[in-house]
C-alpha cells in the first residue's frame, strides 16, 4: 500500500497514454488505437488492481454475507481472503518499484531507499496497531504488512526467477511449519511466555510477534510468497509481448492446481471431509477447496492433519496459498491488459484506479468510518445475511470514489501516502 507505484495522477497519466499510438497499427490501417505509453499505462494497470482489491476488502467488512446466493453472494465469497491476497502481491510489487525495478539500486542510492523502506514499514506496524486499537470488527492487515516489508527487504537484489521460486518454495514449506507451530502453541504454554517477554506485545496489548508471525489473519510466515511473488513479477518487463499474456496463463494454472488439487485430496483421503467438519462445529467442509464456510479449526480440542488439504481462504495452506495467488496474478494481468488494449474502458475505470493510488488512505478511512457508525454514533449494523448491508457496501465504494477522483484531480498523493513519503525524508542523509 505504498504510492511508489503511481508517479501520476490517473487522468494525468490517461491524458498522457491517448497521446501514444499502438506500435501495433500500421500506417494504412484504421487510424491508431490510444495505448498507453510505456511504463505509465503499466502502473496504471497496477493501480487499477489495488482499486478492485480495496472494494474487495470493503466487500469483506461490511457486505453481505456470502449466504444471501445469487451473483452478489458469488462475488462476495470471491473477495473473501483473495482482494487480502491481491494487496499482498501487489505490496511485493511496490517494494521492488521502491527499491529500484530495472536496475536494483545500489551504492548511497540503494542504502537510501532501504532506509525509506524502513520507516515506512515501522509507520505502517504503527498505523496497523493504531487501527486495531478502534476495536472494530476488522482485521487489520497493516501491521503485518509492515513486518513483511522489513523481512524480505533484503531480497530486493534478486531476480525474478530466483524470487518465483523462493515463493515456490515457500508456498510448499512454510504451511506446514505454520501448522505445525500452532499446534504447538495450543498445546503449550511456551507462547505465553514469548509474549510476556515480548516488548511489542505490551505496548499494544496485542499477542505481538507471535501474532504476527503465527497466530494472526495474515501471519508473515505464510503470506511472505504471496509479497515474493509481487516482487517477481515487478522485475518482469511487462512490456514485452507475450509476458502478459504468460502471467495471466500462470495465474490460471496455479488457481486450478491449488483449488483443483485440494478438491481431490478433500474426496481421496478417507474422513477427510468429515474430521475437517467436527474440528469446525459443523461447517461446510464440502466447499472447503475454495470458500471460508468451512470455519477455523485452530483452537479446538485438536486441529486434524487434514485441514492442510483445504484451500479455504485464510487457511494458510499450500492450496490456499497456490490458488489465491493464481487468482491475483489473473487479476493484475487483466488490469494491465485493460489498460494496454482497451482505452475506452480505461478512462470509465479510471476511479477506481484513482482509488488505488490512495489505497492506504481509503484502506485506513473505511475502519475509521465502520468505528464512527458502530461506537460512535451507535448505528444498527444491517443484517449481513441478507442484502439489507449491500447499500451500505455501495455507500463505502461510492465515497471511496468520490474521495479519490476529488483528491487526485488536485494533488498527486492521498493524505496518508503523502505523510509517509515526507516521514521517510530523513533518508537523503544517508551517506
Amino acid at each position: 500500500m505504498t504510492d511508489e507505484g503511481s508517479p501520476v495522477p490517473p487522468r494525468a497519466a490517461l491524458r498522457e497514454a491517448a497521446a501514444v499510438p499502438s506500435p501495433l497499427s500500421s500506417a494504412a490501417a484504421s487510424p491508431p488505437v490510444p495505448t498507453p505509453a510505456t511504463g505509465t499505462g503499466r502502473l496504471v494497470g497496477v493501480d487499477l488492481a489495488r482499486g478492485l482489491a480495496v472494494f474487495g476488502m470493503y466487500a469483506v467488512h461490511v457486505g453481505p454475507e456470502p449466504s444471501v446466493g445469487g451473483p452478489v453472494g458469488f462475488l462476495m465469497e470471491a473477495a473473501r481472503g483473495r482482494s487480502a491476497t491481491l494487496f499482498g502481491v501487489l505490496a511485493g510489487f511496490s517494494l521492488v518499484i521502491i527499491m529500484g525495478r530495472t536496475r536494483p539500486r545500489r551504492g548511497r542510492a540503494g542504502r537510501r531507499a532501504v532506509v525509506r523502506v524502513v520507516i515506512r514499514s515501522v509507520l505502517l506496524i504503527a498505523l496497523g496497531y493504531a487501527l486495531t486499537a478502534l476495536d472494530t470488527t476488522i482485521e487489520v492487515i497493516l501491521s503485518f504488512y509492515g513486518l513483511l516489508f522489513l523481512l524480505l527487504l533484503p531480497l530486493y537484489r534478486l531476480r525474478a526467477a530466483t524470487l518465483a521460486l523462493l515463493a515456490a518454495a515457500g508456498a510448499l514449506l512454510l504451511p506446514q511449519i505454520l501448522y505445525a507451530i500452532r499446534v504447538a502453541l495450543d498445546e503449550g504454554s511456551w507462547g505465553d511466555t514469548l509474549i510476556s517477554w515480548d516488548p511489542l506485545a505490551r505496548l499494544t496489548g496485542t499477542d505481538g510477534l507471535v501474532e504476527l508471525l503465527f497466530t494472526g489473519e495474515y501471519p508473515a510466515l505464510t503470506w511472505a510468497p504471496f509479497l515474493l511473488a509481487g516482487m517477481a513479477v515487478a522485475r518482469l518487463d511487462l512490456t514485452r509481448p507475450g509476458v502478459r499474456a504468460r502471467l495471466a496463463l500462470t495465474g490460471t494454472g496455479l488457481a486450478v492446481l491449488g483449488y483443483g488439487l485440494s478438491w481431490l485430496a478433500l474426496r481421496l483421503v478417507p474422513g477427510a471431509l468429515g474430521l475437517i467438519a467436527s474440528a469446525t462445529d459443523g461447517g461446510s467442509a464440502s466447499s472447503a477447496w475454495w470458500s471460508d464456510t468451512v470455519g477455523d479449526p485452530y483452537g479446538a480440542a485438536s486441529t486434524p492433519l487434514d485441514w492442510l488439504l483445504v484451500a479455504a481462504p485464510h487457511s494458510q495452506t499450500t492450496f490456499s496459498i497456490v490458488g489465491n495467488t493464481g487468482v491475483a496474478l489473473v487479476v493484475l494481468a487483466g488490469c494491465l491488459a485493460v489498460v494496454d488494449r482497451m482505452p475506452r474502458l480505461t478512462r470509465a475505470l479510471a476511479p477506481v484506479a484513482a482509488v488505488g493510488t490512495m489505497a492506504l488512505t481509503v484502506y485506513a478511512l473505511h475502519i475509521v468510518a465502520l468505528w464512527l457508525l458502530t461506537d460512535v454514533w451507535s448505528v444498527p449494523a444491517a443484517d449481513s445475511d441478507t442484502m439489507a448491508a449491500l447499500p451500505m457496501l455501495l455507500a463505502f465504494i461510492a465515497g471511496a470514489l468520490l474521495l479519490a477522483v476529488l483528491w487526485t484531480a488536485r494533488f498527486r498523493r492521498g493524505p496518508l501516502e503523502q505523510l509517509l513519503r515526507l516521514a521517510a525524508l530523513p533518508a537523503r542523509r544517508v551517506r
